[in-house]
């Protein structure tokens, strides 16, 4: 067990899923913020247990090629970028590693290399933000949490976000503190505005926002109107209503106060409308080139029935229609499921049904209809599969199963469970719709082929840049 508040000198050998740099010093391993691959430190232990410890780098012994100058006055201190000291070549190459890491390890695979899709900026990509709000000496801010805490780092410009979602957060926070609009406290459960939530659409450029608050009403909102109206590209104002304590952002309930209550975009050619809680990936160039990577790795035909679990508002479902005989998209929030079937009118899809329910009850009941897909589609959130979802595939018996996830860890697990039941990983490919950010996204393609007639596929990242420009 290593000693608090003592120094040693180590060297950098791994990172967490978090983006930490990892240490081995005595045996233990050791959790250091601000650290890249290869460099040698001199590091203070801030907190020691038996077999981890955490500290900070107090001197760079031997410093990084790969380490910059962060461009982000509060980079250190915000929770949002975890990667503004290292260059992009870094930052891609560890991504990359944490998928393959996470199948072989996890999974059993024996992958020698996992292809990334790295973005083409890391600038102003973010279609979504959600920034929680403060208040310090009787005057009220807005920014994002330091990692680890609920504790609110003020931010004048996010490098990630377009600039028209800081004017949005900018505008928001002159009503508040012109007209004393109370901010809530999560310690008293007291006080009206919770978050600002603002979506912006990457081609349309339309503009909702989203205020979460602590009622039902808030005052002025003419003011605030004509505020966010001077936003070019400003269509809708909601609000979200939650008055439970908690950490959940939006509530069940939204109430437009201005405009449709929704904006729309445009992804993979189709048009898709867009509400506070639909899902919708925040990176638009990047969830494009995913999608058609995992189209193209489902390999549909006109005779195939294609079910979509975790759908969101139908981007890859309707996508997915054009190749198939039929799709079926489920989704457990009903927002959203109105949203993916006005999508598909919209777009003039007549082979798409949609679903409202969680999805492995969703996958039993279709089953026990007599509804067999050819190939299916998962998207789930970071917690993965649930054991339902695993059993009701592995009873469909699909040809092919497209695994999307944001989260290598739980992706593997889900992976070992259904080779247990007779599939094979055919293909793996991350993709970085998060640049300067922790998370990765990446997608597994399994297929119910005999080991004899197992081919491993490699992912031609050149052919889908192309596409994708």
């Amino acid at each position: 067990m290593l000693n608090k508040n003592q120094i040693y000198e180590a060297v950098i050998t791994d990172y967490t899923s978090e983006g930490q740099g990892v240490a081995k010093i005595d045996g233990c391993a050791v959790f250091i913020p601000n650290a890249i691959y290869g460099e040698r430190v001199r590091v203070k232990i801030d907190k020691a247990a038996k077999t981890w410890a955490s500290g900070r780098i107090l001197e760079l012994l031997e410093r990084s090629p790969h380490r910059v100058s962060r461009d982000c006055p509060v980079a250190k201190l915000c929770g949002g970028c975890s990667f503004r000291h290292m260059d992009y070549e870094e930052e891609t190459r560890l991504k990359a590693e944490r998928v393959r890491t996470c199948l072989n390890r996890m999974a059993g695979e024996n992958l020698e290399t996992v292809p990334i899709l790295a973005a083409p900026t890391c600038e102003g990509y973010r279609n979504k933000a959600q920034y929680p709000v403060a208040s310090q000496k009787n005057r009220s801010y807005a920014g994002f949490f330091r990692a680890g805490t609920h504790q609110v780092v003020e931010n004048d410009r996010c490098r990630i976000l377009p600039e028209e979602t800081d004017r949005v957060k900018d505008a928001v926070m002159d009503y508040v503190n012109q007209f004393r609009v109370s901010v809530y406290d999560e310690t008293t459960h007291k006080g009206l505005l919770r978050h600002i939530y603002v979506r912006r659409g990457a081609v349309s450029h339309q503009i909702l926002v989203c205020l979460v608050v602590n009622g039902r009403s808030i005052p002025k909102v003419p003011e605030l109107v004509a505020r966010l109206k001077k936003i070019p590209g400003f269509t809708t104002l909601v609000l979200s209503v939650n008055t439970k304590p908690g950490n959940t952002i939006l509530g069940d309930e939204c109430i437009t106060l201005h405009g449709p209550g929704y904006i729309e975009d445009t992804l993979c050619g189709l048009n898709f409308r867009l509400s506070p809680r639909s899902f919708y990936q925040v990176n638009h160039h990047q969830a494009q080139r995913l999608y058609e990577a995992a189209i193209a790795q489902a390999e549909i035909t006109k005779d195939d029935l294609v079910l979509d679990l975790y759908c969101g508002v139908g981007t890859i479902t309707l996508a997915m229609a054009k190749a198939a005989g039929k799709v079926i998209g489920v989704e457990v929030v009903p927002q959203a499921v109105a949203d993916a079937r006005d999508n598909a009118v919209r777009n003039g899809i007549e082979n798409a049904d949609f679903f409202c329910g969680d999805a492995g009850a969703a996958a039993l009941d279709l089953e026990a209809k007599g509804i067999r897909p050819d190939v299916v589609v998962v998207d789930p959130p970071r917690k993965g599969l649930n054991a339902d979802t695993v059993e009701a595939l592995h009873r469909f018996s699909p040809r092919r199963i497209v695994y999307v996830s944001c989260d290598p860890a739980t992706l593997a697990r889900d992976v070992a469970l259904l080779k247990d039941r007779g599939y094979r990983v055919k293909n793996a490919l991350a993709a970085d719709l998060f640049p300067r950010c922790a998370h990765v996204e990446s997608i597994v393609c399994l297929s119910r082929e005999k080991a004899d007639d197992y081919i491993r596929v490699s992912i031609h990242t050149e052919d889908l840049q192309a596409k994708a420009n």
